[in-house]
């Protein structure tokens, strides 16, 4: 600012050369040009202080609104006062803590490392420092509601102080994104679990033919050098290699489905293997992986091959049938043998030359007068057939010539099979009437023989029938479902078609254990591996994974575990697949109430039991339910094997197993093991 006192040197130069009577008007001119410089400096300097003021408010408001868009909290910690005070935000309350209550609300887990930061803090080590912990923000007790918080605190310091007076604090609140992260991280976990436990080989490859990923399945089918990787396969190109290098056209990627031997020697790869290549588009249509499918159909094609020979067999024994019948025709014409049939309804007896051509017809009393010696016994067993023909034998007796002219007596050898109509009701009886003993031989042989070839025919027919029918309704939907999936766009959509290939998974899955345990019990036999074990935790670890099948909210799954320890020894693993097996068999017939499976200690042993209220089992039937491929509903999958395992388990183990059932009513099924037990310690109530 110009002041009157600089000017005073120009005036004094100026009257040198001017008058004085000028310098009244000069002065006033000056004055009045210092006052209004004045009022504009004073006008300018107002309005940058309310320029000033304004830029501050703004970016108080954009500092209050970032706290709140930012869900932040800003403490303040008076460390001569050991308090806490809130300067802003909803997470701690309005009259702060002390350290002792901070240290309540820590999770116990990240106190240590909490408190050793404030230390250093306190201490003046660090300035500032950032960390992160677990808060509960329950302030009225019961449970804890964990909080997941990022802390950075900066010390306060007045000027000469080497310690700081106190710790600013803010607190970003990062619950949602930590459990946002836990759920894609447990999300990424099913899809892997679901990839590496899929029984079909996956693989996954760049569009150029680099190996990305493969699943157990395919590293066992191509024989990779370890579970982390394989060297060949990784600096191999998919499309270099058989069979692709033959019909993929690299530059043109399309969906491919083939049967192929591979024969990688490298690898030592020499297998019949069923291939599905498919390429895996992104939104703008541009390919991004290829995917291949793969399964391993060695066993399956050697399966078909044992099929056909098996029809030959059958063939073969057909043809023995019929010379066998030819044989017969010409022995019972040759040596005076007759068949019969006696029918209950009507009364009487056919004599038939062969086994279709009637040579004589009589009444059950007719028939019973041929009897030489024990005429009035017989006579009685004809008179009431349906009670004393009612089941297959043998006899010798000397009976009147029925086919001959001559009163001498000859002694006839009889054998009797009863006859039952569709309904299964006995309908009468059916044998050959011969005096040759060695006839006889051969009829049992026929009748061996024949029962031998069709019950063989119905097997085979009946297992390959519905082993066709239970694998391939899980793998119809795995494929079409796997289809289905990249078509679809919403996760809810994309997680119930998972959850559907999932579920098929498990049952094929379920499927081919049980016709793989079966084919080597009937191979090697059953196989044991017991080893010390509580089996109290074992079965905490089977129900928590049984308890996910039983997805009906109409059905309650209930576990009974009355020991806290079980020390014993025995097989778990083998315990583990009849458990898995009887609450299996639950989940199919039960719509509604409850499963509840359990175990006790009986008998110096183990009891194990499974008890639904489903459908329940007829008491004629509860025998035959351990037997193979028994299916008491043919509309409900599964192969007919579990129960049968159970059974060769329990005799393996010296034990037993039975099912108690009422129709309407469920049933309980039950398995009962001789074992050590060595240490047991309840549940304390």
């Amino acid at each position: 600012m110009i002041t009157i006192y600089s000017i005073l040197p120009l005036l004094q130069a100026q009257t040198e050369d001017h008058t004085l009577q000028f310098l009244p008007i000069i002065l006033i001119t000056v004055i009045v040009v210092l006052f209004l410089l004045a009022i504009i400096l004073s006008y300018i300097i107002s309005r940058q202080v309310r320029i000033v003021t304004r830029q501050s408010s703004h970016i108080n408001e954009i500092m209050q609104q970032a706290l709140i868009n930012g869900e932040n909290n800003v403490l303040y910690y008076n460390i001569s006062e050991d308090w806490t005070y809130k300067l802003y935000g909803h997470l701690v309350p309005e009259e702060g803590f002390s350290t002792e209550n901070w240290k309540k609300h820590v999770h116990p887990e990240d106190l240590p490392y909490a408190l050793d930061c404030l230390h250093k803090l306190i201490k003046g080590e660090k300035k500032a420092m950032k960390f992160n912990y677990r808060w509960n923000s329950n302030y009225e007790g019961g449970e804890p509601q964990w909080r997941y918080l990022r802390n950075i605190s900066v010390g306060e310091y007045l000027p000469g102080f080497k310690h700081p007076v106190g710790i600013i604090s803010t607190l970003s609140d990062e619950t949602n994104i930590v459990m946002k992260q836990e759920r894609e991280k447990e999300m990424t976990d099913k899809y892997q679990i679901i990839f590496e436990n899929s029984i079909i080989g996956l693989s996954f490859y760049t569009p150029e033919g680099k190996l990305l990923d493969a699943n157990k399945a395919m590293r066992r089918i191509c024989n990779f050098d370890s579970e982390e990787g394989d060297a060949f396969f990784s600096n191999a190109n998919l499309f270099d290699m058989p069979p692709f290098n033959e019909v993929v056209n690299k530059n043109d990627i399309q969906e491919v489905w083939m049967c192929s031997k591979s024969e990688i020697p490298e690898r030592n790869m020499n297998y019949y293997l069923e291939i599905r290549l498919h390429p895996i588009y992104n939104e703008e249509g541009k390919i991004v992986y290829v995917a291949i499918a793969t399964r391993d159909i060695t066993e399956e094609r050697e399966m078909y091959h044992r099929s056909k020979l098996n029809d030959i067999q059958i063939q073969k024994a057909n043809e023995e049938i019929q010379r066998y019948e030819t044989e017969l025709k010409y022995m019972m014409e040759a040596c005076d043998m007759r068949a019969w049939r006696i029918s209950y309804k009507k009364g009487t007896i056919q004599f038939l030359k062969g086994l279709s051509e009637i040579e004589k017809e009589m009444t059950l009393e007719e028939c019973a007068n041929l009897f030489l010696g024990d005429e009035e016994e017989f006579k009685m067993r004809l008179a009431h057939p349906e009670i004393h023909l009612n089941t297959p034998f043998t006899v010798l007796h000397k009976m009147r010539p029925i086919f001959h002219n001559t009163t001498e007596g000859q002694w006839n050898q009889i054998n009797s099979v009863p006859i039952y109509d569709k309904d299964g009701k006995l309908d009468g009886c059916f044998g050959l009437i011969r005096n040759m003993t060695r006839f006889i031989m051969a009829q049992e042989k026929l009748k061996q023989e024949t029962q031998r070839a069709n019950e063989s025919g119905r097997l085979k027919s009946v297992f390959l029938a519905n082993m066709t029918h239970e694998i391939r309704t899980p793998l119809n939907a795995i494929v079409g479902f796997s289809d289905l999936l990249q078509m679809m766009t919403t996760t809810e959509e994309k997680q119930e078609l998972i959850h559907v290939i999932h579920n098929n998974c498990d049952m094929l899955l379920r499927l081919i254990n049980d016709i793989m345990a079966v084919s080597s019990m009937d191979t090697n036999g059953l196989t044991m591996n017991p080893q010390d074990t509580d089996f109290a935790k074992d079965f905490e670890e089977i129900c928590q994974s049984l308890a996910q099948r039983v997805e009906n909210p109409n059905v309650q799954f209930i576990k009974e575990n009355p020991y806290e320890t079980l020390q014993t020894h025995l097989d778990t693993g083998r315990i583990t697949q009849v458990i898995t097996n009887f609450v299996t068999n639950a989940v199919k017939y039960t719509q509604e109430g409850h499963i509840r499976v359990g175990y006790r200690i009986q008998d110096n042993g183990l009891y194990l039991y499974c008890e639904d209220t489903g459908t329940g089992i007829p008491k004629d039937k509860c025998k035959k339910v351990f037997d193979r491929f028994v299916k008491l509903n043919d509309y409900v999958q599964g192969t007919g094997l579990g129960l049968s395992i159970c059974k060769a388990i329990a005799e393996r183990c010296n034990g037993k197993i039975g099912v108690d059932s009422e129709v309407g009513q469920g049933s309980t099924f039950w398995m009962w093991i001789p074992c050590e037990i060595r240490n047991v310690k309840e549940h304390n109530i």
